[in-house]
């Protein structure tokens, strides 16, 4: 029994470390995305998605899926760098379901001179293949 209790109090700063860990990596995501954004880079910003037809991103307009429609519904939705504007992420949440999966959620908003736009999001994010995913995007 003390051997047991030893072994989980010796794994238990390894545990919080790692999902510190974890957790600058998806804030790490999180912030490519606001940069490219902000750049007026689309390409770039669709880099911190599921690049399959899997991908799920819910918006006001319902569900999209796969990682080519979604980047379609982007730029149909946000044709130049006026329409884009300048993005602020606010992450209210972020809790682990399983190893290497987080959920989040947040606010954003854009600040634009054609007029501001602002809601929140929730994510699913993934690694996959060492590499930090958004698998699912409720925005709106």
């Amino acid at each position: 029994m003390r051997l047991l209790l030893f072994l989980i109090l010796l794994a238990t700063p390894f545990t919080a470390v790692r999902a510190q860990q974890q957790q600058s990596a998806i804030r790490a995501l999180l912030a490519k995305q606001t940069a490219s954004w902000n750049q007026g880079d689309l390409d770039a910003f669709m880099t911190t998605y599921w690049q399959s037809d899997s991908l799920i991103f819910i918006g006001k307009r319902g569900a999209t899926y796969g990682w080519q429609a979604t980047l379609d519904n982007y730029r149909k939705s946000y044709p130049d760098t006026a329409a884009m504007g300048k993005l602020v992420f606010n992450i209210l949440e972020m809790k682990p379901l399983a190893a290497d999966i987080y959920f989040v959620v947040g606010k954003w908003h854009l600040q634009r001179t054609i007029g501001d736009l602002q809601g929140h999001f929730s994510l699913i994010i993934k690694r996959i293949k060492g590499s930090w995913k958004i698998i699912a995007d409720h925005s709106s």
